[in-house]
């Protein structure tokens, strides 16, 4: 595939994949602050831990759930990191 074909996935799907994974990185974020930093108790904390594992949707969308958010990610990180060019062969650049 080609940069153009990356760039146009990366931009389809990038909107859809936000929202969950921003959920996920608050709300993990959330709980360990406010247990280590904020003295909140194990109860208080727990509304953040219900958002960050997805326990409301239930025992059965939630396997689902925590799936296409880890799809979603490292599809996110595998076209982003591609179309960087990081991995990318340079031409003309060899110091001897």
């Amino acid at each position: 595939m080609n940069d153009k074909k990356y760039r146009k996935w990366h931009r389809i799907l990038a909107p859809m994949v936000f929202l969950p994974l921003f959920l996920t990185v608050i709300t993990g974020i959330g709980y360990r602050l406010g247990k280590s930093w904020f003295g909140m108790s194990k109860e208080q904390a727990e509304i953040f831990m219900v958002i960050h594992q997805a326990s409301y949707l239930g025992d059965d969308l939630k396997p689902i759930y925590v799936l296409l958010n880890g799809i979603g990610l490292i599809f996110m990180m595998v076209t982003g990191i591609t179309m960087s060019g990081v991995f990318r062969k340079r031409r003309g650049t060899d110091i001897d």
